[in-house]
């Protein structure tokens, strides 16, 4: 599902706050047939909710759900990666920062039992 063409994009725009069907072609130009589909799929899988806000004509907004605000890490650690990679000189075109303190953002992996940092070297995948 999210290696669909637009759907990453579909879920940044949401967890940036958009949640109305105009206001996500505004911010992608994208297609109204595949903003549909791609919502439609969304919803299908749980990352948004559709709730109706107006009844003539009836309208819907896109809410992002807990399982959709997850995403946000994959979003990060791919933007993290393009920054590191396909940044020119003048540096990436946006930052992640803590609102809290203004650091800046980047993803982790930890280690679940014990809390600590681990890098890809650290991890192996089993069958269960």
């Amino acid at each position: 599902m999210v290696g669909e063409r637009w759907t990453l994009l579909v879920v940044r725009e949401a967890l940036h706050g958009v949640t109305r069907f105009d206001r996500f072609l505004d911010h992608l130009a994208i297609a109204r047939n595949v903003l549909t589909d791609r919502l439609n799929r969304l919803v299908a899988h749980g990352v948004l909710n559709r709730v109706q806000y107006q009844d003539r004509p009836v309208r819907h907004e896109y809410r992002i759900t807990a399982k959709g605000r997850e995403l946000a890490t994959l979003l990060t650690a791919l933007m993290e990666w393009g920054d590191r990679h396909l940044s020119d000189e003048s540096g990436p075109p946006r930052v992640t920062e803590h609102v809290v303190c203004g650091g800046h953002v980047v993803t982790m992996l930890n280690c679940e039992t014990c809390g600590r940092p681990v890098s890809p070297g650290d991890v192996t995948t089993r069958p269960r």
